[in-house]
C-alpha cells in the first residue's frame, strides 16, 4: 500500500511551498489542515478515529475492541492527548517530546504519566505524539486507531482534535444516548466533518443500557434520525449507526463472555466495521481526495486573490508610466516643433538678405553720425536677444520635462565696428563747414564726425542711394562728396552685416546639434519595488500552475485555469534623437516655414498685442505670421501637458453637475460665436477656434489702426466662447 501513494509526495510538496509563497501563517487552520492533509496523504494506513465528548467512553470502546488483559486502556482516566495505536509483537508505547526525546517502554503504564489531563484538565506541552503498538490481527491489516481527547472542554483539545480528524479515513462519532447530540456535537458535525468534505462517519451509541425499555425506543428513534440526516458517504448496503454499551462489552471480551459481547452491539459492529474498513481502503483516494479538493480550494483561492492583486497593482503602475511616457512624449514632440519654429524665425532673421533690408540703412545712418554702439544697444541687440531667449525657452522647456542635459545659453556676439576713412574732400566744399558745429577731424576710422548741413546731406545721401540701388559703383566721379560718404557708410553696414550672418549662422547651427542632447527622453528605469512585485507576481502564477498540475494528475477537478506567461508590456516606441543641421538658406529664395501641426490646446491665451507701429510699417510676413502662431500654440499645449503631468493616472475628471439654464444660454452663445451647431465636437469646436483666431490675430491688421478696436472686442469674445465650451467639453 506504501506504492500506491507515492504519487502523492509531489502534490504534497505542492501543497506546503504554496504556503511558504502565501506567507500563510504556521498557526493559522489553514497551514494546519494543510499539513494534517499532507501526513495523511503519504501514510499508507487506513486510520479510524474516535470522536466525541469528555466522558463518552471513547478509550473504553477502544478497549473492548482491541481487548486484551495485556492493554489497560482503561486505567487513563481521561487521555490527554491523541494516542495512535498500531500493530506491533508485543505491547509497547513510544513517546515523542518536543524536545526531539524519544522515550519507549514496554507496556502502556507509561501513558499515565504522558498522556493524561494534569489537574488543571490540561494537556502536556511537551509531548508531540503517543504511540502504542498492539499485536491485534485488525491492526496488522494496516489499520491505524486514534483515541482523541474528549471535546467541549479546552480549545487546545479541541483544536487537537480538529487538525487529526481531517487525517482520518472513518470517524467513528461516540453519542451519549442519555444526552443525545448536544449543541456543540451538532456544531462540531457541522464545522469539523461536513464543511470539510469528512463523510466516511458512523455514529455508535454508547449508554444505552442504562435507560428503561421504553426510553431506549425513543433514543432510537432519535438515533435513525440523526443517522439518516447525515449524509454519510458509505458503501451501498452499510448503515452509519450502531449501538455498543462500551463498559459491558469490554468486561464481556475481558471475561471471554461471548453471549454478553453480542448483547452489547460489540461483535454486530466489529463486524460491519472490519467489512466496511476492508472496501474504504481499496478505494482510499475517494475518502482521501474529496478532503483535499476542499482544502487546495481554499489554496487556490488565495492564491487567486493575492495574484489579482499583485496583478492589478502592476497595471495600475503601468497604465501611470505608460500615460507619463505618452506625455513626454508628446511634449517632446511638441517642444521639438517650437524649437524648430524658433530656429526658422532666428535663421530667416540672420540670412543676410534679410538683414541688409531691414537694417542697412540704420546701421549706414548710425556709422555717418558715429552712433553705431548706441543703435547696436537700442535696436539691435534687442531684436537679436527676443529671436535668442524664443529659441532658448524650447530648451529649458525641455529640461524642465526631462532632466537630461541643462541646456547652454545661445550667445551670438556682433562683430566688432567696422573701420572707415573718407575720401579727399573735394576743394569746391567750403572750408568753413570745418568749422560747423559738430564737424570734429578724427585721426582714424571715418576721419569726420559729420554734423551740420554736411552730416545732413550724406544721410540724404544714403536714403537716396539705397532707393534708387546705387551703391554698386561706389567710385562713380559723378558721385557728390555727400553721395560717395554714404556708399562708403552703406557699404560698411553690408560688410558688418555680412559678418554678422555669418557668424551667427555658424553659432546657432552649433547650437542645434548641442540640442538633440537636451530634448530627448530616456525612460527611467523600473522602480526595484515594481520590479520586485513583478516577480512575486511571476512566482505566485508558477505556483499556482504547478499546485493545479498536480491536482490534475489526482483527477482534482478545478474551476481555475492555468496562468499564462504574460511578459512586462512595452512601453510605447521613443522615437529616435532628433538632430538638427543648417542649411544655409540661398540668398534670393525665400525660406519655406516649418510644416504646420494641428495641435490641440486646452488652455487659451491671446498673445500679446504688437508693440504700436507707424502707419507705413510694412505688413508682416505671412510665414513669420504663422510661425508665431504655431510657437504660441504650442506653448498652450505643453502648460496643459505639464498640468496632466502632475494628475498623470491618478485620478479621473468628476462628474459634471446639471448645467443651470445661465450656463445653457452661454454655451449655446458660445456656438453661435464660433459659428458652430450646438452639436459640434470639441475637434471642430478648437478648428474653429483656429480659423478665426488667424482671421482676427491682431498682427493682421498693424497698418490699420482704425479696425483695432473692433479686431480686439472680436478676439475677446472668441477666446471667451473657447473657454466656456473647453469647460463644457472636459
Amino acid at each position: 500500500m506504501q506504492q500506491k501513494y507515492q504519487g502523492y509526495s509531489e502534490l504534497t510538496d505542492a501543497l506546503k511551498s504554496t504556503c511558504k509563497v502565501l506567507n500563510l501563517d504556521k498557526n493559522s487552520q489553514l497551514h494546519q489542515d494543510v499539513n494534517s492533509i499532507c501526513n495523511y496523504l503519504v501514510n499508507p494506513n487506513f486510520k479510524i478515529a474516535v470522536f466525541g465528548p469528555f466522558n463518552h467512553g471513547k478509550s473504553t470502546l477502544l478497549n473492548a475492541m482491541l481487548g486484551d488483559r495485556t492493554l489497560p486502556i482503561d486505567l487513563i482516566p481521561t487521555t490527554g492527548a491523541a494516542i495512535t495505536i498500531k500493530y506491533g509483537t508485543t505491547v509497547r508505547t513510544r513517546i515523542m517530546l518536543v524536545d526531539g526525546t524519544e522515550i519507549y517502554r514496554s507496556g502502556t503504564e507509561i501513558l499515565q504519566q504522558f498522556a493524561i489531563l494534569d489537574g488543571n484538565r490540561q494537556m502536556r506541552k511537551d509531548v508531540i505524539s503517543v504511540e502504542v503498538f498492539c499485536p491485534h490481527p485488525f491492526l496488522e491489516t494496516g489499520i491505524e486507531f486514534i483515541d482523541l481527547p474528549g471535546t467541549n472542554d479546552r480549545e487546545a483539545q479541541d483544536n487537537l482534535v480538529k487538525d487529526r480528524l481531517l487525517g482520518t479515513d472513518l470517524v467513528i462519532q461516540l453519542l451519549d444516548a442519555r444526552k443525545l447530540m448536544t449543541l456543540g456535537e451538532r456544531e462540531n458535525l457541522r464545522d469539523w466533518l461536513l464543511d470539510r468534505n469528512i463523510k466516511t462517519v458512523i455514529f455508535v451509541a454508547n449508554f444505552l443500557n442504562l435507560l428503561e425499555p421504553e426510553e431506549q425506543k425513543q433514543v432510537h428513534n432519535r438515533l435513525l434520525f440523526v443517522a439518516e440526516s447525515f449524509r454519510a458517504d458509505l458503501p451501498p448496503g452499510f448503515s452509519n449507526l450502531y449501538r455498543v454499551d462500551a463498559l459491558p462489552a469490554l468486561r464481556a471480551r475481558l471475561k471471554g463472555d461471548t453471549a454478553l459481547a453480542n448483547s452489547s452491539g460489540l461483535v454486530a459492529f466489529e463486524t460491519a466495521l472490519q467489512n466496511l474498513v476492508g472496501i474504504l481502503q481499496q478505494n482510499s483516494g475517494n475518502v482521501r481526495l474529496p478532503r483535499l479538493q476542499t482544502i487546495s480550494s481554499q489554496l487556490q483561492t488565495l492564491l487567486v486573490d493575492k495574484i489579482d492583486k499583485c496583478d492589478q497593482e502592476i497595471k495600475i503602475f503601468d497604465h501611470k508610466e505608460k500615460s507619463k511616457i505618452e506625455i513626454k512624449q508628446k511634449a517632446q514632440n511638441l517642444i521639438y516643433q517650437g524649437f524648430q519654429t524658433s530656429i526658422y524665425e532666428l535663421e530667416t532673421w540672420l540670412s543676410l538678405p534679410n538683414l541688409v533690408t531691414k537694417y542697412q540703412g540704420d546701421i549706414a545712418v548710425a556709422l555717418a553720425e558715429n552712433n553705431l554702439q548706441s543703435w547696436q544697444t537700442g535696436t539691435f541687440k534687442k531684436d537679436l536677444t527676443e529671436l535668442q531667449n524664443a529659441v532658448m525657452k524650447w530648451l529649458y522647456q525641455a529640461y524642465d520635462f526631462f532632466k537630461s542635459e541643462r541646456p547652454e545659453d545661445l550667445k551670438i556676439p556682433f562683430p566688432n565696428p567696422p573701420q572707415l576713412t573718407l575720401p579727399e574732400k573735394p576743394n569746391t566744399i567750403n572750408s568753413s563747414d570745418l568749422t560747423e558745429p559738430g564737424s570734429i577731424a578724427v585721426g582714424s576710422g571715418i576721419g569726420w564726425l559729420l554734423g551740420g548741413p554736411v552730416g545732413a546731406a550724406v544721410v540724404g545721401s544714403i536714403s537716396y542711394v539705397l532707393s534708387k540701388n546705387l551703391q554698386q559703383d561706389a567710385n562713380s566721379i559723378k558721385d557728390s562728396y555727400h553721395q560717395q560718404v554714404a556708399k562708403i557708410c552703406i557699404g560698411a553696414a553690408e560688410n558688418y552685416l555680412s559678418s554678422f550672418s555669418s557668424q551667427g549662422l555658424s553659432i546657432l547651427a552649433a547650437y542645434q546639434q548641442k540640442a538633440g542632447k537636451v530634448i530627448y527622453f530616456v525612460e527611467t528605469q523600473e522602480p526595484l519595488a515594481v520590479t520586485q512585485q513583478r516577480e512575486d507576481l511571476q512566482r505566485l502564477q508558477n505556483q499556482f500552475n504547478q499546485l493545479l498540475a498536480e491536482l490534475t494528475k489526482a483527477n482534482i477537478s478545478s474551476k481555475y485555469q492555468p496562468y499564462q506567461y504574460q511578459p512586462k508590456p512595452e512601453n510605447p516606441q521613443i522615437p529616435k534623437q532628433q538632430v538638427y543641421t543648417y542649411t544655409p538658406p540661398k540668398q534670393n529664395t525665400p525660406q519655406n516655414p516649418p510644416p504646420k501641426v494641428e495641435t490641440p490646446r486646452q488652455q487659451v491665451n491671446t498673445p500679446p498685442p504688437p508693440p504700436s507701429q507707424p502707419v507705413n510699417t510694412p505688413p508682416p510676413n505671412p510665414a513669420e505670421l504663422e510661425a508665431k502662431f504655431q510657437a504660441w500654440e504650442f506653448e498652450q499645449e505643453i502648460a496643459e501637458i505639464k498640468a496632466n503631468m502632475k494628475s498623470s493616472g491618478a485620478s479621473q475628471k468628476a462628474q459634471t453637475s446639471p448645467k443651470k439654464p445661465a450656463q445653457q444660454d452661454k454655451i449655446a452663445n458660445a456656438y453661435r460665436v464660433l459659428g458652430l451647431q450646438s452639436s459640434a465636437s470639441f475637434i471642430e469646436v478648437k478648428q474653429a477656434y483656429r480659423t478665426l483666431v488667424k482671421k482676427w490675430h491682431p498682427d493682421l491688421f498693424v497698418n490699420k489702426p482704425q479696425m483695432q478696436k473692433q479686431v480686439q472686442e472680436k478676439m475677446r469674445l472668441v477666446n471667451e466662447a473657447y473657454n466656456i465650451l473647453n469647460d463644457h467639453h472636459s
